[in-house]
């Protein structure tokens, strides 16, 4: 059983929780960012706690549960503090370039990689070969971080490729030669 529902959010200062109709807004200092809560999902604020309440013992109501609290807790972070997500690409010529809200990606191919920029987001050019992506919304950041990984995932031989800041790739041993 998931007690994620159950904890208390603290509101941090500076930032305002509103719930009217089902449909929760938070404001911050960054911004504001509004979520529907399901039906069967009750939100309780007293000064600066909130608390998720649920209706009734169904599977699927308990799975909101906890989702709700979480979902509710990324957005009071988003709006305060904000997200951010590193990306860093390796290899001989491999290369970021910021263009206006475009990003330039050299991975490799015969043609290069363009993409646009979400206007929720952010993007700042650490070198040639990192970015750091940031905005308020958890998902739509870990989401644009992840579309412009697969755009060359790094492969497990030699490493290279689009990743993660600090992320571990798992490398194969190439083939042994012939004796």
């Amino acid at each position: 059983m998931s007690r994620i529902g159950y904890r208390e959010l603290i509101i941090p200062e500076k930032v305002t929780v509103e719930v009217d109709n089902k449909i929760v807004t938070v404001k911050g200092p960054k911004g504001e960012l509004t979520h529907t809560i399901p039906s069967n999902i009750t939100l309780k604020i007293d000064e600066n706690k909130l608390t998720v309440q649920r209706e009734n013992e169904n599977q699927e109501t308990k799975a909101l549960h906890g989702t709700t609290n979480s979902l509710i807790e990324n957005m009071m972070i988003g709006v305060s503090a904000g997200y951010e997500k590193g990306i860093e690409i390796v290899g001989v010529g491999f290369r970021f370039n910021l263009q206006g809200n475009k990003i330039v990606i050299n991975a490799g191919f015969s043609h290069q990689v363009t993409m646009e920029i979400p206007k929720n987001l952010t993007v700042e050019a650490i070198s040639n070969t990192e970015l750091l992506i940031k905005g308020i919304d958890k998902q739509a950041v870990g989401e644009f971080a992840a579309v412009i990984r697969k755009v060359r995932k790094p492969e497990p031989y030699k490493g290279k490729g689009i990743r993660y800041k600090g992320e571990k790739i798992r490398r194969k041993e190439g083939k042994k030669a012939a004796k």
